[in-house]
């Protein structure tokens, strides 16, 4: 998944609490979470797909990974 941004300091758009959950949810993790029709396995392939989000788009995205995750 080639997802770029434009925002040099995209990571920040993130909070550290959110990318510690994400972190925790993605270690080795063999089911990928589908979020939009999209699966993803890794921290790296979701941290790039919220980051391409706009705001309000990239907190329901973290809300569903969230909850897929339990």
């Amino acid at each position: 998944m080639d997802i770029e941004t434009d925002n040099p300091d995209a990571e920040a758009a993130l909070s550290r609490p959110q990318r510690r959950l994400l972190r925790r949810i993605y270690n080795g993790r063999t089911v990928p979470i589908e979020v939009d029709g999209k699966p993803f396995l890794t921290f790296k392939d979701a941290s790039r797909y919220l980051l391409a989000l706009a705001p309000d788009e990239r907190e329901a995205a973290y809300l569903q990974m969230r909850a897929q995750a339990k």
